[in-house]
């Protein structure tokens, strides 16, 4: 049996090809839309990929199942479970089978069987992968977003994201059945889940690529728990805001992607649109392009991107070089992001002003942080937008607006976004503790 993990930073999101060397065949599970890694892959070991399959509607980046599968001529296997609110537009397809609960996908000696886990979504599937040449015990599991290292797939996005209302309690109470049924596995199977840490699928997630479901009933507090209520209240508390660009992902995977491959290799050209600086924040407040947005190509980057950029207006990348240009394209092709113009150097130079914290005259206090940092910790008198939001229509007020989250970063964003529309907004780039007493210093010494 072969096995391939790739593994997408920009989105913390893995996906899988399984083949059988004894017939040349294979599988690949949630696949993204850079086909190309698996094509090559398989290319270069000698297989076959004649089948596709995919955990769930994913609502965190555009899939690569149904162009794959195009490019192949693979058969694609689609959940069947959840109801007919939580079927794919696409599924009378003739390349594609629909799979539930106990049905197996045949890839030569090797199986994966599907296991229904709803929770995080009511059509979700988990495949035990089984390497039929050596038993017919299962080695391991493909849980997508059910169980993943240090935590379990959120049930509040279709709600909270995607607009699906009264869901996210239900999903919480139909998840903590999914994990008491999935602790009856032996405690040595392997866990591949379908994100790491960095994304928003979850508040806590582990860095490791694989775990074992033992370890998990170890370390994992929401494995852990035994009582029903106490799950629910816990794995809804303190969940992190999902990017505006989940709410469309859902739909777009549901109906059906375009098919994209290679079009996020892009051209230097002048800038035009929504200009996007993708370099450090201490580069870009250094000097950059006029009315730039810094979105730093980090962990970060596609979170701040999908929430923050239109679809309609072209975007520029302001790159230090062309490599750094084609990876921020590429991850925003992965998010839906397709309107692209091309690239930049940053040719032309305006500074943003920073706030000096000795120095805050007038002004409101913007807090961009998340509604948990915000609820844990909150300066008085500050007012409070997440990051992920605020590219909603907000009344801002007229003067000058000092921005802060916990470290500087986010402030920055913000800022540069907030400028753009022609607000005097003004980044504070310090650590949310010295900010947090320069501020309530100010408010005393005016007495406020």
């Amino acid at each position: 049996m072969f096995f391939q993990r790739f593994y997408s930073k920009s989105i913390a999101q893995a996906s899988f090809l399984v083949g059988c060397a004894a017939n040349g065949e294979a599988i690949v599970v949630d696949p993204t839309r850079d086909v190309d890694q698996y094509l090559k892959t398989a290319e270069k070991e000698g297989f076959r990929i004649v089948a596709i399959t995919e955990t769930h509607i994913h609502a965190d980046y555009v899939s690569g199942s149904r162009e794959l599968a195009s490019i192949t001529g693979a058969q694609l296997y689609l959940s069947k479970e959840g109801g007919p609110d939580w079927q794919y537009a696409y599924s009378d397809q003739p390349n594609v089978t629909l799979i539930g609960d106990g049905d197996e996908i045949e890839v030569g000696n090797v199986r994966l069987r599907a296991s229904h886990t709803p929770g995080h979504t009511p059509e979700h599937l988990s495949f035990y992968l089984i390497d039929g040449a050596a038993t017919t015990e299962p080695i391991g599991i493909f849980t997508g977003d059910f169980v993943f290292a240090g935590d379990v797939g959120r049930p509040d996005l279709l709600e909270v994201a995607a607009g699906f209302k009264d869901t996210m309690r239900k999903g919480a109470q139909v998840l903590f059945h999914s994990v008491q049924e999935f602790k009856k596995q032996p405690s040595w199977l392997t866990i591949w889940p379908g994100h790491g840490a960095g994304s928003a699928c979850g508040k806590k997630l582990g860095g490791v690529p694989s775990t074992t479901l033992g370890y998990e009933k170890i370390v994992n507090t929401a494995v852990r728990y035994e009582d029903e209520t106490e799950f629910v209240e816990d794995i809804l508390a303190g969940q992190p805001e999902p990017p505006k660009y989940f709410a469309r992902m859902k739909s777009v995977n549901k109906l059906g992607p375009n098919f994209t491959r290679g079009q996020w290799r892009i051209s230097q050209v002048e800038p035009v649109g929504q200009i996007v600086d993708v370099r450090s924040i201490l580069e870009y407040q250094e000097g950059s392009i006029s009315n730039a947005i810094s979105i730093p190509m980090n962990a970060s980057f596609s979170m701040w991107a999908g929430s923050l950029l239109s679809l309609e207006e072209p975007i520029t990348i302001v790159a230090n070089d062309e490599q750094q240009a084609q990876a921020a394209a590429k991850a925003m092709f992965l998010i839906g992001i397709e309107n692209i113009a091309g690239w930049s150097l940053p040719t032309t130079t305006e500074t943003i002003p920073l706030g000096d914290l000795q120095m805050l005259e007038g002004g409101l206090l913007l807090d961009v942080r998340t509604a948990a940092e915000h609820d844990a910790d909150a300066i008085e008198g500050s007012i409070h937008v997440p990051l992920a939001y605020l590219a909603d229509e907000h009344s801002w007020p007229t003067g000058k607006i000092y921005v802060h989250c916990a470290s500087g970063q986010r402030a920055m964003v913000a800022a540069s976004f907030l400028r753009r529309k022609g607000i005097d907004a003004v980044p504070l780039v310090a650590r949310y503790e010295d900010v947090k007493k320069a501020w309530s210093s100010r408010m005393v010494g005016q007495g406020i």
